[in-house]
């Protein structure tokens, strides 16, 4: 009787984290999505929520001290890009507000270690508080853009995970991910080079046209799944250097919002530099 008990539980441990993990990605994805069609006030309202949990998991891990003086100064900083860039008072202003908020959290700080790891927090939130609301009310990209960056990041982490544990083989990079392996790169590459034309057919069968041609759509998906597996390894890398397994555990299954938007933190900074330049350029 013992026996059986106890070879039960591991089965049903994995398959009850399993079915936990299923049903918070799909609620995940629904609000994404909800709220990406919407666009507007509400898109910003959801990723102004996204990149305040992001820093407060930041804050957290790096023990940035006094923590939750920080995390205020740094909260109000967010609310106020949000509120700038809904406004459209327009970059100059962005800017300098970031600047001082980042100024005052970093002030804060105690120790120069910690006024890094505080500084480089706010920044890594802001990307995802400005980014995606960028996309989604640029002309030329628009909801089209947006949901591509969804799909490839999606697919890229999917498939990574699946073909790994598939096929393993060679690591990709073992003293930060043990578990990371080459097949499962190569892998995520292939689906979202797939996951990108895809989106890209649909659109155009919608209606959202884009200028891009087949070949270009392929590459920018790769591009996009490499820069989203990076990200992945370089939150992967924090966390070691913090000794933490999770950047919080606010997501069921999932961990943390870090946890689940490292690589789509990494599209995002891609297109933002992109759209800085498109801006300047215009």
């Amino acid at each position: 009787m013992d026996t059986t008990e106890g070879s039960a539980l591991p089965s049903k441990a994995p398959t009850s984290e399993l079915k936990k993990r299923v049903l918070s990605a799909i609620v995940m994805i629904a609000l994404a999505l909800g709220a990406a069609w919407w666009g507007g006030w509400p898109f910003a309202l959801f990723w102004l929520a996204a990149g305040i949990a992001m820093m407060v998991e930041w804050t957290d891990m790096t023990k940035v001290e006094p923590r939750r003086a920080v995390q205020a100064v740094f909260g109000l900083g967010l609310v106020a890009l949000t509120f700038i860039y809904l406004s459209g008072a327009g970059f100059t202003i962005g800017v300098v507000t970031a600047v001082v908020f980042v100024a005052i959290g970093t002030l804060l700080a105690k120790g120069k270690q910690n006024k890094l790891w505080t500084a480089f927090g706010f920044v890594y939130a802001a990307v995802i508080v400005l980014v995606p609301p960028m996309v989604r009310a640029y002309p030329e990209i628009g909801l089209l853009g947006l949901i591509w960056m969804f799909g490839v990041v999606w697919a890229t982490d999917i498939a990574a995970y699946f073909t790994g544990r598939a096929l393993g083989g060679p690591k990709l990079c073992p003293s930060i991910s043990p578990k990371k392996t080459w097949s499962g790169f190569l892998g995520g590459l292939f689906a979202a080079a797939l996951a990108g034309l895809l989106v890209a057919w649909v659109g155009g069968r919608w209606g959202l046209d884009h200028s891009f041609g087949l070949w270009s759509v392929v590459a920018l998906s790769m591009v996009a799944s490499i820069a989203s597996q990076i990200g992945d390894l370089g939150e992967s890398a924090l966390k070691r250097h913090c000794d933490v397994k999770d950047s919080s555990h606010l997501i069921p299954g999932h961990g943390g919002v870090m946890d689940r938007l490292d690589g789509f933190w990494a599209v995002s900074l891609i297109l933002g530099i992109v759209l800085l330049v498109a801006y300047g350029v215009a």
